[in-house]
């Protein structure tokens, strides 16, 4: 365990780039290392407690709700899961990277992205930002640094996304990431009273090389 935490801290505390994107990790006011990535306009980083409030406000917006259940929308599941990103920050070895997305020119905490690792080199991701800063590309901006540091540093082999078939945004967002549909599941999903379909987009790590 010792051994292990030693090689992932050589490995966050060195100051690596892809993409032009700088990844660090400095000690937190307690002690503990927070991971973050730097992009031109965007820190994201390690949700930290006082994160709660603002993670829990950008859930309960109503475009934000518009393709999850009623109970999916619920605040006090967002208190919960803020505590869960917090504490999956402290595994070793990580198994998913639950990002605050922290806006630079204010400091303010504007979105979430994530990388959750599977078996077998798979990833999965997803993300949300606040409606006030959408569109602005910032999205794209984390999830372009997020994906290449999942390809590049965590040796993922494919990652993927899966969303409501009618979410327009995040399945344009992943195509512009290079990534392709490869599946469809017919009204699988059921809440606010009807039936969604879903769509699955992914993208392999050969084929970001070829497209970064």
């Amino acid at each position: 365990m010792f051994r292990s935490v030693l090689r992932w801290l050589r490995h966050v505390t060195a100051k690596l780039y892809y993409a032009k994107t700088p990844l660090s990790a400095a000690l937190g006011p307690r002690g503990i290392f927070v991971f973050s990535i730097e992009t031109e306009n965007l820190i994201l980083r390690d949700m930290r407690q006082e994160d709660e409030d603002t993670f829990v406000a950008l859930s309960q917006d109503g475009k934000y709700q518009r393709f999850y259940s009623e109970e999916d929308c619920d605040p006090d599941k967002y208190k919960e899961l803020a505590e869960l990103f917090i504490s999956q920050a402290l595994e070793v070895p990580r198994a998913a990277y639950q990002l605050a997305i922290e806006l630079k020119e204010t400091g303010d905490l504007i979105g979430t992205i994530c990388l959750r690792l599977e078996v077998d080199n798979q990833a999965s991701m997803g993300c949300g930002l606040a409606r006030q800063h959408q569109g602005r590309n910032l999205m794209q901006e984390a999830a372009i640094a997020l994906a290449g540091f999942g390809f590049s540093e965590l040796n993922v082999h494919r990652i993927y996304a899966e969303t409501i078939s009618r979410n327009h945004a995040a399945v344009i967002l992943c195509e512009q990431l290079g990534m392709r549909k490869e599946a469809l599941f017919k009204e699988n999903r059921y809440f606010k009273g009807r039936w969604w379909d879903t769509v699955v987009l992914a993208m392999l790590r050969s084929e970001w090389s070829t497209s970064a």
